[in-house]
């Protein structure tokens, strides 16, 4: 990548005030190699910070300390008691019983290591703590979580945290390392403004992880909250210095003619829907600056994107310039491929793993040369053999399966290409301010002409008789159905439908009719099967996912899809809009497992009840969480460590607001808050993500 494309932080935070923070936890007592491995496995690093960062999932309020007879069973109390029996267990299987008592009645301590009960001499009194339960009559405490000398209560934590483990590290394992770390954490500047500090209430950076990690009192949520700004804070700003260098750096004014476009629109035959106007013209209006463009261009499935995408390109031709078209599969590549050739009055070229020798070689000459003004590809196209005459627009589609520093990659094989991004995916609000906080944003709403709505019905796999039965009616009117299933072969451990079992199923009731593809399968007998269905000589094609993108079959009217419920919202809603692409009237089944939880149960309703993608996301995003925002990762919690983009929505807007307006007024990060903001970028490794960029 050319080093101007990203950005580097200047660092000019004296090395000594956080160094101890960024040492190996190796470094601290009682950390050798195998618990520091531990550590590693649990906190995710192997630094001081890392294990600072492991942040407490809830805390133990002991301090309720009532008499014997007053206390509540199924809850953790602290007895005051004298040790007044044990009953040595009769079989080496039983547990070691002692028995305590405060005067107003008695528990029974029960241990399954007799060594910890043994310690307990008859007539001791003791602080003794843990989840009192009944049996009957009698009391006990299994497995007492801490026993300590009534003479010293300071001994037993009044709020304990709990914190995330992993096998064979313990609390008590955490808990002097905890404090050994937190010893270290030096007075830092502030980074954040007085006047927010004061209307959150919120504590110092260091205090807020004493007031987590080593607690006096309850915590309440300020700790945490101010943490997790802090996080989501140095994310905005790192993302807003890349949106600010892409904005300024300078581009050229990739003007027109229009002509190509408009026979491209005669051979489309269809004008533009409102949305798609207002995309092209804030597209167009990035195009004409002599900044260059970094927007993304998000629309449900079905929104009309690829028809924006090629319009822009045409644009960057008109203006001498050429154009090209990244896709993450060949699939999705060829697709875009036949439908630029259709409408493009301009050549266009294919760019791909598979595409070698002759093909190949005469490819390459075209762009080096400009005899190719578009090229359509996949990963090729950003190779260092690939080298363009002037590449003048980068267009990349399905960003969620990119990264940062890739979606900057392609843009870099220009001196001054404009980069629009697309994805079918449609993006939560939240996410964009994270993973597309850097770009500017255009939205496509609605349908274009000839869509169908998809009628989308819910069903119980025990009615799959009635379902295949009325497959067999829509087969014999000649409809084409999608079946999909979530596994390609029968698994041992999960009892869900493999494609090959359905396809076997299938085919014995409908024979030469049903065709299979999915992922395992070698990619010429993929392809061919799915050639076979767009053409028509099979009518039910059972597959996995791999039709979740780069299959366009307008005949298709039905999609079935087998136990919905192991799918999340977001993809289910994808394969959804393989169907309702002709102009039959199409339909969607989602077959499920009896006994849904009520979660699951919610989510399929929300796909039967909307075909909006936005809406689906944003309760997806929710469900599944958003992903790795700086990497390629995208689902599950993402790579943060203290916030939660949804728990912390409302933080995450006002960080992308602190940001924008931060280096607005300090854009070298120069004032007292800049060089505080310098140090935060450290402690969150934004600074080293962005070298990363750069050196990329």
């Amino acid at each position: 990548m050319r080093a101007d494309i990203a950005v580097s932080v200047p660092d000019a935070t004296p090395p000594s005030l956080i160094d101890p923070l960024l040492a190996p936890a190796a470094s601290l007592r009682g950390v050798g190699p195998s618990r520091g491995a531990l550590l590693t496995r649990a906190t995710g690093g192997t630094r001081v910070l890392d294990v600072l960062f492991h942040l407490p999932e809830s805390f133990v309020d002991r301090r309720a300390r009532p008499e014997i007879r007053a206390a509540r069973r199924g809850e953790v109390v602290t007895l005051a008691v004298e040790v007044v029996r044990h009953e040595a267990p009769a079989t080496q299987r039983q547990p070691w019983r002692v028995i305590v008592t405060d005067g107003t009645g008695t528990v029974e301590l029960v241990f399954f290591k007799p060594q910890r009960a043994q310690t307990l001499a008859l007539g001791s009194r003791i602080l003794v703590s843990g989840k009192l339960e009944a049996y009957g009559e009698r009391l006990s405490m299994p497995h007492p979580e801490h026993i300590v000398p009534a003479d010293q209560p300071e001994r037993l934590p009044a709020i304990e945290p709990v914190w995330p483990l992993t096998a064979g590290l313990f609390a008590w394992h955490l808990r002097p390392v905890l404090t050994q770390a937190l010893a270290l954490v030096p007075p830092l500047p502030e980074w954040h403004d007085g006047p927010l500090m004061r209307r959150e209430g919120w504590p110092s950076f260091g205090d807020a992880l004493r007031a987590l990690h080593a607690p006096r009192d309850p915590p309440g949520p300020k700790p945490r909250a101010r943490l997790a700004y802090d996080e989501l804070l140095a994310h905005q700003i790192a993302l807003a210095w890349v949106k600010q260098r892409e904005r300024t750096r300078p581009g050229r004014a990739l003007a027109g003619t229009g002509a190509l476009r408009d026979e491209a629109l005669r051979r489309f035959g269809h004008t533009l829907t409102p949305s798609q106007a207002e995309a092209l013209a804030e597209i167009d209006a990035n195009m004409a600056a002599p900044t260059r463009m970094l927007r993304l261009l998000q629309g449900d499935v079905g929104s009309g994107k690829t028809l924006v995408a090629a319009l822009a390109m045409l644009r960057a031709v008109e203006s001498g310039a050429q154009a090209a078209l990244m896709a993450p599969t060949e699939t999705l590549a060829r697709q875009h491929l036949r439908t630029l050739e259709a409408i493009c009055p301009v050549p266009v070229a294919l760019l791909t793993g598979s595409v070698k020798g002759t093909a190949r070689r005469n490819t390459l000459l075209g762009l080096a040369t400009g005899r190719i003004p578009i090229v359509i590809g996949t990963h090729a196209l950003f190779q260092e053999a690939v080298e363009y005459k002037d590449l003048g627009l980068a267009v990349i589609d399905e960003q969620h399966r990119f990264g940062v520093d890739q979606r900057l990659s392609l843009g870099g094989k220009g001196e001054r290409t404009d980069v629009l991004v697309m994805t079918a995916t449609p993006i939560p609000r939240t996410l964009l301010l994270t993973q597309w906080g850097e770009m500017e944003v255009s939205r496509l709403s609605g349908k274009p002409a000839g869509r169908q709505p998809i009628r989308t019905t819910v069903h119980s796999l025990s009615l799959l008789p009635d379902v295949v039965a009325a497959m067999a009616r829509a087969l014999d009117r000649g409809e084409r159905i999608f079946w999909v299933c979530p596994l390609v072969s029968e698994s041992e451990t999960l009892d869900v439908a493999a494609a090959e079992d359905r396809y076997q199923a299938l085919r014995q009731r409908f024979g030469n009719r049903v065709g299979l593809a999915h992922g395992q399968m070698a990619p010429e007998l993929r392809e061919g099967a799915l050639a076979a269905f767009a053409r028509g000589a099979t009518q039910l094609l059972v597959a996995t996912t791999v039709i979740e993108v780069g299959v366009d079959v307008p005949e298709a009217s039905v999609m079935v899809i087998d136990h919905a419920e192991r799918f999340g919202l977001a993809q289910l809603h994808q394969l959804r809009g393989r169907v309702g692409r002709g102009a039959a009237a199409s339909f969607c089944l989602l077959l499920h497992e009896d006994g849904l939880t009520e979660t699951a149960r919610r989510r399929l309703l929300l796909l039967r009840d909307t075909e909006d993608g936005f809406v689906i996301a944003d309760e997806d995003f929710r469900l599944r969480g958003g992903g790795d925002l700086l990497g390629t990762r995208q689902s599950g919690q993402p790579g943060w460590r203290l916030a939660d983009p949804v728990e912390h929505e409302g933080l995450l807007r006002m960080a992308a607001g602190d940001a924008a307006l931060l280096l607005e007024r300090d854009p070298r990060l120069e004032t007292p808050r800049g060089q505080a903001i310098r140090l935060l970028l450290r402690l969150f490794d934004r600074g080293a993500a962005l070298r990363t960029l750069q050196a990329g």
